[in-house]
């Protein structure tokens, strides 16, 4: 087994629990907040229904060079309110576990994003992970927390 790297991003939104929870347990809301470079679809139906434990979602993204790759997350978790989880079954990681919590704090909601992932390829994955994909996926949250702030004002 390859390392298995741990990114954590914290972010306080000015709205309610409520509003927070459904926007980011609805992947129809993705793609307001991925890059445009990235190209970022969701390709499975969007039932418009909340978040549930065994939802499968498909994507197609670009993240390198405009190469389309498929990806297929499960939601495996989901605690109303507080948190939910999604891993990876289909896509360009070993291993994708993307944890989104939610707490109310005075300022709003806090959303903490605990991604564990391992890249693939041994070697050459872990060149290209310093080369390009660590800071890929900062960036990603970063362009997130910009997004998120401007559509929660």
């Amino acid at each position: 087994m390859g390392k298995i790297y741990r990114l954590e991003y914290v972010q306080v939104i000015n709205t309610s629990l409520d509003e927070a929870w459904s926007f980011f347990s609805g992947a129809e809301n993705l793609q307001r907040i991925t890059p445009s470079y990235m190209r970022f679809d969701v390709t499975s139906p969007q039932t418009g229904k909340p978040v549930y434990a065994g939802q499968i979602i498909t994507y197609k993204v670009r993240p390198v060079l405009g190469i389309p790759l498929r990806w297929m997350t499960e939601i495996t978790h989901v605690k109303e309110g507080v948190y939910f989880i999604d891993e990876q079954r289909r896509g360009p990681y070993k291993l994708w576990h993307h944890q989104h919590h939610f707490e109310v704090v005075a300022d709003g909601v806090k959303m903490t994003d605990i991604v564990h992932y391992e890249i693939p390829f041994g070697i050459l994955g872990q060149f290209a992970r310093r080369l390009f994909v660590k800071k890929q996926l900062d960036d990603i949250f970063e362009y997130r927390k910009q997004q998120v702030n401007e559509l929660f004002k």
